[in-house]
């Protein structure tokens, strides 16, 4: 917290010009405060997301459906490289020059509402791969052995959550897959997008010519819909016509334009016919830009009401969070692993170990790797539990360990509370 006050994109750079630090000072400064970021990150159960679960996250559409981009010339460098190529880590993504993001815990998103669009959209393309088929037309086009570039969409996502756990996998139901009867054509239906429960972005922004920055932005977001990963990009891009719409403008344009040079080089041109052609082409085109105006609208709308109801904090209150669940979550390994020994008398590390996770999993509902090493080692130091010759593990009982322990701040501090209220 220290070290991040000198990095706070609010106040950081008016404590590092009461510190009148040297530059060398101030990136010796970054690198400490990133190596204790990370290593808070890893003690929270979070991980850095790889270009593998970004393909998988991305390689489907949910709620934004507008390609978005990073701006990355707004984004630093520096910062990032230098701290991995201090402090090396595997399966970088290929942005991780530019910024990190971290996740953690796996959810389930559902939107229900009628589609319709998404629907006809449904129906027109899966009409022209039944025509595809039926004439031949598919083999020509896409050869025996063509290869899909891009996931199914359709498949189970797969997120792994510990190396040493089976993966975890989460159905998408996705509208192209929903078999579209009658009463779901004209009815509501609901589609589901398995979610990242935690998020955590960490970037710069690149420093302009009226400003060093030195600010470091952590933003903390919950349940993002893997699908619109973007939401939590930082310095995004305006979105502008996609691709397919620039081919609707020119494919409409040619077809107009064909159609019109024809009509006029027949003997008797019907002004008519050309007025009816050019009214249908500048509809349609009309038709294309309302679309992705709409489409850009809803963008906006998605994004402010993620940053207002997906956001949970940011900067300093985003790491004040981090250390409280690392302080929560040491105390709960050791509370957990005392009670266990005093069920059982003794207990070997591996079977402590296992019987900490049942437990978890029975009581909770929740699955998770227990790490039984660091908890027995704060039990070995408080000296409530020793080890044997035979590498049996055992503890003292209750009375004796609140003793060796002795009395906590929490207790001094309710103690003045009642002293004062007498």
């Amino acid at each position: 917290m220290q070290l991040y006050a000198l990095f706070d994109p609010v106040y950081g750079a008016r404590k590092l010009e009461q510190h009148n630090l040297t530059p060398e000072q101030v990136d010796s400064f970054e690198l400490s405060f990133l190596n204790h970021l990370f290593k808070v990150m890893d003690k929270s159960n979070f991980k850095i997301t790889t270009d593998d679960e970004i393909e998988v996250a991305l390689s489907a559409q949910y709620r934004l459906n507008l390609p978005i981009i990073v701006d990355e010339s707004k984004l630093d460098k520096r910062l990032l490289t230098r701290y991995f190529t201090k402090y090396p880590k595997d399966n970088l993504p290929q942005f991780a020059d530019k910024y990190i993001i971290f996740r953690r815990g796996i959810g389930i998103d559902h939107n229900t509402a009628f589609f319709y669009q998404a629907k006809l959209n449904t129906i027109i393309l899966k009409t022209w791969r039944f025509f595809l088929k039926v004439t031949g037309l598919k083999r020509l086009l896409y050869g025996k052995s063509r290869k899909h570039c891009q996931n199914d969409s359709s498949q189970p996502v797969e997120i792994s959550i510990e190396d040493e756990q089976d993966s975890l996998y989460v159905e998408r139901i996705r509208i192209e897959k929903i078999n579209l009867s009658i009463a779901k054509l004209l009815g509501k239906v609901t589609i589901q997008e398995p979610t990242f429960d935690r998020i955590i972005v960490v970037y710069r922004r690149k420093k302009t010519r009226h400003q060093n920055e030195r600010g470091i932005h952590v933003k903390h977001f919950k349940n993002i819909p893997m699908a619109d990963l973007e939401i939590v990009l930082p310095e995004k891009k305006n979105p502008s016509l996609t691709p397919m719409d620039w081919v609707k403008f020119l494919i409409s344009a040619a077809i107009g334009l064909v159609t019109v040079v024809s009509s006029l080089s027949m003997p008797t041109a019907d002004i008519r016919v050309i007025y009816a052609v050019l009214s249908a082409v500048i509809g349609y085109c009309i038709k294309t830009y309302f679309s992705f105006q709409s489409n850009l609208v809803a963008y906006q709308s998605l994004i402010t009401q993620s940053v207002y109801e997906k956001q949970l904090d940011s900067g300093r209150g985003t790491l004040l969070h981090l250390c409280d669940e690392v302080i929560q979550q040491e105390v709960k390994e050791v509370i957990i692993s005392f009670f266990i020994l005093r069920e059982c008398k003794k207990s070997t590390r591996q079977d402590l170990d296992l019987r900490c996770e049942q437990l978890i999993k029975e009581e909770f509902g929740e699955s998770c790797n227990f790490d039984v090493d660091d908890a027995v080692r704060k039990l070995e130091k408080l000296r409530i539990v020793s080890k044997d010759s035979t590498g049996m593990y055992s503890c003292v009982d209750l009375k004796q360990a609140n003793e060796i322990i002795g009395i906590t701040t929490e207790e001094f501090v309710l103690k003045a509370t009642k002293e004062d209220s007498c």
